[in-house]
């Protein structure tokens, strides 16, 4: 039974516009609207999962999901570079900001590695398979890149070749077989 997945990034923050590590902040004003305005492009949803994260509650509440939070979902965890602006690490860790963007293993910051967050997504994904219908899951963009690297069976270096905007549509399908990434689209500006 084929099987597509839409993962929808959550709304701008203000960490997303100054360039910090995610903490647990809502939305920025101006993304509800936003999202409230992309629910006529998602065609019918089966069923609906969401990051326990506020923003992405937030998002998926703007779009009319009754969506179950999935730990699965949520974003890397950054350990004590939670809520700082990469700047800021570069200039105090720029050893620790280097290893973590080389290394997929390396945890400089104390919380999960790429590889971790990688397997993580790639389980959830692979979870999805068999379900059948339209998923829809509001998420964050490490995780989306995540999934994408999956389907598409890509090596963990191009995790960080991958774009992905606030409030922009991915989808992937299953036709029994394997994982396709099938598209992605920016609706609005962040």
């Amino acid at each position: 039974m084929p099987t597509r997945l839409t993962l929808i990034c959550h709304g701008a923050t203000a960490a997303t516009r100054s360039g910090a590590f995610p903490a647990d902040e809502p939305l920025e004003e101006r993304a509800l609207p936003r999202a409230a305005a992309l629910k006529p492009m998602i065609r019918r949803a089966d069923r609906a999962w969401t990051s326990p994260a506020l923003r992405a509650r937030q998002t998926a509440a703007a779009l009319g999901f009754d969506a179950v939070s999935e730990p699965a979902l949520r974003d890397g965890d950054h350990g004590r570079w939670a809520g700082r602006r990469l700047e800021e690490i570069q200039a105090a860790e720029p050893d620790g900001v280097i290893a973590w963007l080389a290394d997929p293993d390396a945890a400089p910051h104390g919380g999960e590695t790429l590889s971790d967050l990688l397997r993580r997504a790639a389980a959830w994904v692979d979870a999805r398979a068999g379900d059948g219908g339209h998923g829809v899951a509001v998420t964050h963009a490490a995780v989306i890149r995540a999934a994408i690297l999956h389907g598409l069976d890509a090596p963990a270096s191009s995790f960080w070749r991958i774009d992905i905007a606030p409030l922009s549509l991915t989808e992937l399908s299953h036709d029994g077989r394997r994982w396709a990434w099938r598209a992605s689209s920016l609706p609005f500006a962040g």
